[in-house]
């Protein structure tokens, strides 16, 4: 077994057997990661079932229990409940509603939204709207935690020996969105200090929706031809529990894992909507896929495979913020933690009882399997996709501001962590202050894989290494894939809100290791 050590340990061992080869110049660092990837793969302890034997499950859509000064008022539970997702085993899931994924919610731009949510876990948490336009004393800021019912223990918090003060309230705390924003397929997760990875694995995660009248007058596939798709991978201990390596396996006091998972935690199951490698039946119609990768560390290449045939494509209509201005084709689809696709498939293009595979060509084994479509049935099909989407997509120009920021390897107090310009998360101090309105270029420098994620607003990439973006890369993002020893540069432009935010890698074990800085809209 590998030895457990603590906080201190674990980093200090890696930083000493693995080095930074100029983080200035953004170097490669040599770890001995699957390929395409950043993080060590854990393997269950129970066999694994055949894939494509279970149904497609669809979580529940989350329904407003009242008003609240003229917003509807959602009510969310966070507590442990006992699901199967291996055949004939029981796994205890921290989820939202008991469930996971957590309800889908489906909410309208310009109706404001308040969630209420009650945490009845052992432990505190934080929950982050993940692509909402959200003021910040609601947008899940790392140190605001919320107690669990009826816990009075002392939850002070110490970084690197720096007390951290968040606005903790005991029992529920409300969130609320005022929903300005245009229609966009987003995700809620948990976000607590030093704890955020852990606890989505456990189950803290769920899609959020939002629909707005430029959408629906679309004619898109819509109803049952909209699946939600929250892909995710997991590992089973023997006794069919999540395994995780956390150094602390209660999550209450000292964060961090295992000193070998330190660059990613990496699951030998793909779980789509909570379900190992499911199977759904389909119309020969249109469907309107939205793709949310809901992972620790694991990035995928999504492609559909049709047996004895070409591949099918996917027609992305939209990005991690919302329609494109018009549908690009893909053959795949290259999706970090945090991203998210919105894509129509057409399975009428294929002969009813066909097959269609969605593989991951980043995987081996188990992981290059994801779900599968059977075509069952001809259908009539009213939906379409026209030629334009949206008309507020227009390029940003950035003015002469740019920020570069580094992320890699670094000092994280005295030991080795995950850094940002070589510092630390200090939610006492801003690494950037920005002024509303103002359009600036942010270039992201990497030594490995790290996916940078910007809080309250989306952004444009503009050119990876000096040249043009990939084609996934289309839209207004929130998410960007940095790839090893590669400079990526985005117009980024802040609306609306003036506060306190973050920005981070969404590896989440990166995260959790002080891969996060925070700015300051003014």
């Amino acid at each position: 077994m590998t030895p457990r050590l603590s906080r201190r340990g674990f980093l200090g061992v890696l930083g000493g057997a693995v080095a930074v080869a100029g983080l200035a110049g953004c170097g490669a660092v040599g770890l001995d990661t699957p390929a395409g990837q950043t993080g060590e793969m854990l393997t269950s302890a129970v066999p694994l079932p055949a894939p494509y034997r279970v149904p497609l499950p669809i979580p529940a859509v989350a329904r407003p229990t009242g008003t609240l000064g003229g917003a509807d008022l959602y009510e969310i539970t966070q507590l442990a409940a006992d699901v199967e997702i291996i055949p004939g085993l029981r796994t205890t899931i921290w989820g939202y509603d008991g469930t996971f994924p957590g309800p889908t919610f489906e909410t309208r731009s310009g109706r404001p939204v308040v969630v209420r949510h009650t945490n009845r876990l052992p432990v505190p948490t934080v929950v982050h709207l993940h692509g909402g336009h959200t003021p910040s004393d609601s947008d899940g800021w790392p140190l605001d935690l919320v107690l669990p019912v009826g816990d009075t223990s002392n939850w002070a918090h110490v970084h690197n020996g720096v007390p951290m003060v968040g606005n903790t309230i005991a029992g529920t705390r409300e969130h609320h969105y005022p929903m300005s924003q245009r229609a966009a397929t987003l995700w809620y997760h948990d976000h607590r200090m030093d704890f955020t990875a852990p606890n989505v694995y456990r189950g803290l995660a769920g899609m959020h929706l939002v629909r707005d009248d430029v959408e629906d007058a679309l004619g898109l596939p819509a109803g049952d031809h909209e699946l939600p798709l929250f892909v995710c991978d997991r590992a089973f201990a023997a006794d069919g529990s999540f395994d995780y390596p956390s150094l602390d396996r209660t999550l209450r006091t000292v964060p961090g894992v295992e000193d070998r998972y330190m660059s990613g935690v990496l699951g030998d199951v793909v779980l789509v909507n909570g379900a190992p490698w499911p199977v759904h039946e389909v119309d020969g119609t249109r469907y309107r896929l939205r793709i949310v990768n809901g992972s620790n560390a694991r990035r995928y290449s999504f492609a559909l495979r049709v047996p004895g045939g070409p591949d099918l494509p996917f027609t992305q209509v939209g990005s991690d913020g919302g329609l494109l201005a018009a549908p690009v084709r893909q053959t795949a689809l290259d999706a970090a933690p945090g991203e998210r696709f919105d894509v129509v498939v057409d399975f009428a293009a294929v002969p009813v009882g066909t097959e269609v595979t969605m593989v991951n060509t980043l995987g081996t084994g188990s992981t290059a399997d994801v779900v599968r479509f059977h075509v069952v049935r001809a259908a009539r099909d009213d939906s379409r996709v026209p030629a334009r989407l949206a008309d507020d997509v227009a390029p940003l120009v950035p003015g002469p501001v740019v920020r570069e920021f580094a992320f890699g390897r670094g000092a994280v107090g005295d030991t080795r962590g995950w850094t940002i310009n070589g510092r630390a998360f200090d939610p006492n101090s801003s690494l950037a202050d920005i002024p509303l309105g103002q359009v600036e270029t942010w270039r992201f420098r990497s030594d490995v894989h790290h996916p940078v994620h910007v809080h309250l607003d989306p952004f444009q990439v503009l050119a990876r290494d000096g040249r043009p973006p990939r084609p996934t890369d289309v839209g207004w993002k929130d998410t960007v894939d940095v790839l090893p020893a590669e400079i990526v540069d985005v117009a980024v432009r802040f609306t609306d809100l003036a506060g306190r935010y973050v920005f981070h890698c969404h590896n989440l074990e990166h995260e959790d290791m002080a891969m996060m800085a925070t700015i300051r809209t003014v």
